[in-house]
């Protein structure tokens, strides 16, 4: 990812990769090329920006707002919270309004086809195909197992999902939006046909793909570990929600613009990535040539997995790897920005994740208020040892 970037900057053609980002013409499994370069540029520019990022605050805020909000009516009614349900309807929340200015509020018919296309979706980038490993023989077995037919139902239905969002956004008696999201920027840049390449509703489609699957679960399940971890060690969960409270003693709610000035919130931030990146393998790479790594011959087109998740846990790298300990990173400038090889959440390199910034925002701001507006502890007959940080 450093001396060897430029060899491993591309990805590996696989069924299911390519069926659903659109043959390859978005920015996480596109291969290297000019296309890929411009689309990347494209997004770091005018979608993921420390502009564009702070642009969507008002956003991020009342979703947090809201979501605190629910928490203390159950808590009221000495209701059990089901954090991981709340987080999940708060990313996908922030996720799709800033996507293309929808947000599912109610349960119901809509809410639950799109979480549910969401994740069958996120599944089939999972799958095993066998005609990725067995090209001659494999594509037989995917169509007799039904995986090839389930691919193509779950392309047809995310493909119409697209296209309902863009229909929307190109009516001319659309009601103006107070905030502009994505779509529309797309379309603007579109329309200006600033790109050395025809940017077609396709590639609109497959970035609105990386987008909603890679943004909608990994911040909800980075502060989900983060409160198991906490949860699991309540002298940690007191220094941190002491540094809260006394740092911001008469606020009912933590801005983000308090977020820089909480240091050991941070380190808690930075161990829960390093124990638990939200993706533990990063998007496979390929390597383009020939080369020597370690004593091995890497021949072209050789599929390469990073293990974030081991990487975060290297001995070499880290005193007691397995425990939680966010006073590590107390003084300590390692960061998660892909500069430092020990700790690569986000990945590093030409194909580090360019979302990091929109995702750490969530992340950061709805922990940050759960922990500094309420006091939490297991259900009862739960014991803080039948939670399982390992897995």
């Amino acid at each position: 990812l450093k001396t060897q970037d430029h060899n491993f900057c591309t990805r590996p053609s696989l069924v299911g990769q390519q069926r659903l980002s659109y043959n390859r013409i978005d920015v996480v499994f596109a291969p290297y090329n000019d296309c890929f370069r411009e689309l990347r540029k494209l997004c770091v520019v005018h979608l993921f920006s420390s502009k564009k990022v702070q642009y969507f605050h008002p956003i991020r805020r009342e979703e947090v707002s809201k979501m605190i909000e629910k928490i203390y009516s159950l808590s009221s009614a000495s209701n059990v919270v089901n954090l991981s349900e709340l987080l999940v309807a708060l990313t996908s929340s922030i996720t799709c309004r800033v996507a293309f200015g929808k947000r599912y509020e109610k349960e119901g018919v809509g809410r639950s086809k799109f979480h549910d296309l969401l994740n069958e979706t996120q599944a089939m980038f999972a799958e095993f195909f066998f005609s990725d490993y067995f090209p001659y023989v494999g594509s037989w077995v995917d169509k007799l197992s039904g995986l090839s037919s389930r691919l193509e139902r779950i392309f047809k239905e995310m493909d119409d999902f697209y296209d309902e969002i863009l229909r929307n956004h190109l009516d001319p008696n659309r009601p103006k939006s107070e905030h502009e999201d994505f779509v529309d920027v797309l379309l603007q840049l579109k329309k200006q046909r600033c790109f050395s390449f025809d940017l077609t509703l396709d590639h609109i489609k497959s970035l609105l793909m990386n987008i909603i699957v890679a943004g909608t679960d990994t911040s909800a399940a980075m502060v989900v570990w983060a409160m198991a971890e906490l949860i699991k060690d309540p002298g940690i969960m007191k220094k941190v929600q002491e540094e809260l409270r006394s740092t911001f003693k008469n606020k009912i709610f933590i801005e983000e613009t308090d977020l820089p000035k909480l240091e050991y919130f941070k380190a808690v931030v930075k161990e829960t990535l390093r124990l638990h990146p939200a993706a533990p393998l990063l998007v496979p790479h390929e390597a383009v040539q020939k080369c020597t790594m370690q004593g091995y011959d890497i021949l072209p087109g050789t599929l390469v997995f990073i293990n974030a998740w081991a990487i975060g846990r290297d001995p070499v790298s880290w005193r007691d790897p397995e425990l939680f300990m966010p006073e590590r990173f107390l003084g300590n400038s390692i960061n998660f920005t892909g500069q430092d090889f020990e700790l690569i959440p986000f990945g590093a390199g030409r194909r580090m994740c360019p979302g990091m910034l929109m995702g750490m925002a969530s992340l950061e701001l709805a922990l940050a208020n759960l922990l500094h507006t309420f006091d939490w502890k297991l259900p009862v007959g739960v014991n803080k040892e039948d939670i399982d940080c390992d897995v």
